[in-house]
């Protein structure tokens, strides 16, 4: 990876008032009833670089307003006092809150672009983020030669400093990691460097080669303006980006803006009361797949949880402050149970422990709910009718599945939500190429039984859409935790079968699939899962995080069995989160009506910005926002700040990183939402 360093000339200094009426900026003035109007926008110049595109995708995924200039456009518009100010009804008005710029000076240092904003950020006191850049004097440090280092961070550690930790990095615990992946791959680069008068380092790392430790993330104050200077290169799915980027928008918006952001994790346990079938390692596949050949078709000594295994999932809750979504087979535990002797432990067990537990439809028996399968060819078919249509599983059959599974849960006791529903490997969804389009019949059935949010595979569509009339999906996360495998060499056994190469034994799937990579040597069966899977699901996992991503991970019960192999993927996503986090960032464990809700309204958001039917600005401690009847309206602010209504004010929002933030409405009798900023 090569990186070009260039020295760039200091940015030019403007006299002050003489200057900013020469480029058309006046000084706001000082009294509070005219006070400039600051739109809750932030401007975002982009040179297409990673590290530009990492705080845009940030900015969006949080709900925050931007506006894009592109630098590769030749038809962009020119950066000057007209596009950054104006004046509404006799008051100055900002357009934007905040600005993020390639570098320090992306115009040209003394350019008419670089020298309006400049001034622009001088009059308002506007933020500049400098998403990338090298150690040299124009951003307050010391070139890299002075006690300094160039070159690659991988697995270096770094520190939020205690500057860091009282201002805009308040959430973090105090420290991490940089990403370090491969061996062979150099995955991150950046500049260790001193600071110079008028820059506070908010990170440091130990300086390799050199004494003590140096600066790669700080505000330079100077000439009137804030930078915050980022010395190492970096994109949305890096660690280090993760960990920051909550900070990065808040010193960026100075903690008001709209948008919210929570760290989320939900993990679904399907299957429950059923048994899983078994990965055969001798024919590299699941007896009972109609893909098995070899055998008699049928799953060969399934997996099922014991009461033991019920025991400890109820305990490592309690112990890990992580609830569980177990979506139940209740029909498919009747079979069993009939099998056995009329008896069922586990499901006694789990019964007794019911309360501890969010439960989940998950259809009566695991039914295939969308076209009526051909197994008899490999890959299946959907049958069709006599006269060719698609024959598909009826609206009485899906809509049974749905209801018995229900009235057991009441029978037992068990408090669901019958508005969510997960039916078997999403089934009644379209599932390509096979069924390119839902079951028909689906739709209604799930609005005859009250569901509005129905699982889908995030895998095979990420995006929330609508079922029928009256249903949303909520897409999930797959585990990398297979559903037939109960013991940790199951596990490697089968991964190895599918991510080495055909030379080495495996399918070779991995060889005609972009998307993946094959294994350099097959894992050793013993160890392989403990030493590679687990720290590799984990930290995807922790990725989605730390992304303000609500989507809930699944796996199955088989990995509560046995070898209990979801456990240790769990741990480590919990412990490396509690490693990052502060007290006042906790992880955020919704169930899947209220994930459902929340991709809702985010939904109705991004419509709402991208129609251009939401104005919001602050003016001096007040912020006013509207938006279209009905939308909710997400915001982060400061602590003590409160909602004003008809009558009086109310606290606003919840606490979350050390900042107030919810979705919020206008007041009773109100068009606007209104804020009092502490």
């Amino acid at each position: 990876m090569a990186h070009r360093v260039r020295r760039l000339r200091a940015p030019a200094v403007t006299a002050a008032a003489a200057g900013l009426v020469a480029l058309g900026l006046a000084a706001p003035p000082a009294s509070a009833a005219t006070d400039p109007r600051i739109d809750l926008r932030v401007l975002v110049v982009d040179d297409g670089g990673p590290s530009v595109g990492a705080i845009a995708a940030r900015l969006k995924g949080e709900g925050v307003p931007y506006t894009t200039v592109d630098l590769t456009d030749s038809v962009r518009p020119t950066v000057n006092a007209a596009f950054l100010s104006d004046t509404v009804g006799g008051r100055p008005r900002a357009k934007f809150q905040g600005v993020v710029l390639p570098n320090e000076a992306p115009f040209g240092a003394g350019s008419a672009e670089q020298t309006a904003l400049e001034a622009y950020e001088r009059t308002y006191a506007i933020p500049q983020v400098d998403a990338y850049t090298w150690a040299h004097p124009e951003v307050g440090l010391d070139y890299t030669d002075s006690n300094g280092y160039a070159g690659s961070l991988d697995g270096r550690e770094a520190t939020v400093t205690a500057a860091g930790r009282s201002g805009p990095f308040g959430y973090l615990a105090g420290g991490f990691t940089f990403d370090d992946n491969s061996p062979t791959v150099q995955e991150s680069y950046g500049f260790v460097a001193q600071p110079r008068t008028g820059y506070t380092s908010y990170v440091d790392t130990p300086v390799p080669g050199g004494r003590g430790s140096g600066s790669l993330l700080g505000e330079y104050a100077h000439d009137g303006r804030r930078e915050l200077v980022v010395t190492f290169a970096y994109n949305q799915n890096q660690r280090q980006f993760q960990v920051l980027a909550r900070g990065m928008v808040e010193w960026l918006t100075q903690g008001v803006h709209l948008g919210q952001d929570r760290n989320y994790f939900a993990v679904h346990v399907d299957d429950l009361f059923a048994s899983d079938a078994r990965w055969d390692p001798d024919r590299d596949c699941t007896p009972g797949d109609v893909d098995c050949a070899g055998g008699d078709n049928e799953a060969e000594n399934p997996i099922r949880m014991t009461p033991a295994d019920a025991q400890y999932a109820a305990q490592w809750q309690q112990d890990h402050g992580l609830t569980l979504d177990l979506a139940f087979n209740a029909g498919a535990g009747e079979e069993w149970k009939t099998e056995h002797g009329g008896k069922d432990p586990l499901a006694d067990q789990l019964l007794k422990d019911k309360a501890k537990y969010r439960w989940i439809n998950h259809t009566w028996t695991h039914m295939f709910l969308g076209c009526v399968q051909d197994t008899s060819v490999v890959p299946w078919v959907c049958q069709k009718n006599p006269d060719g249509s698609v024959k598909w599983v009826t609206r009485a059959d899906v809509s049974a599945e749905i209801s018995q599974n229900n009235d057991w849960a009441a029978r037992n006791g068990l408090s669901t939500d019958r508005t969510e529903l997960v039916t078997g490997e999403h089934s009644g969804l379209r599932t390509l190429p096979q069924q390119p389009q839902d079951n028909p019949n689906l739709g209604p059935a799930l609005a005859s039984n009250g569901v509005k949010w129905a699982a889908s595979d995030n895998s095979r569509e990420s995006a929330q859409r609508t079922v029928g009339t009256s249903a949303l999906t909520v897409p999930r996360y797959p585990m990398n935790v297979y559903y037939n495998t109960g013991t940790r060499a199951e596990m490697a056994d089968e991964y190895n079968w599918i991510y080495t190469a055909k030379s080495q034994g495996g399918s070779g799937i991995c060889e005609n699939n972009p998307a993946s990579t094959c294994l350099d040597r097959p894992l050793d069966t013993a160890t392989g899962y403990t030493d590679a899977i687990v720290p590799a699901e984990a930290r995807t996992d922790l990725g989605h995080v730390l992304s303000n991503d609500p989507r809930p991970h699944y796996a199955h019960q088989s990995n509560l069995a046995e070898d209990r192999l979801l456990y240790p993927v769990l741990d480590r996503v919990l412990t490396d989160y509690q490693a990052l986090f502060a007290a006042n960032t906790p992880i955020v464990n919704l169930r899947q009506s209220a994930i459902g809700a929340e991709f809702q309204n985010r939904a109705a958001w991004q419509t709402a910005l991208d129609t251009g039917k939401v104005t919001a600005y602050r003016i001096g401690g007040t912020v006013t926002v509207t938006a279209p009847t009905g939308t909710q309206i997400p915001v982060t602010v400061p602590e003590g700040t409160k909602q004003q209504q008809l009558l009086g004010t109310t606290t606003f929002g919840t606490a979350y990183a050390g900042k107030r933030s919810a979705w919020a409405e206008p007041g009773l009798l109100q068009s606007g939402l209104t804020l009092k900023l502490p």
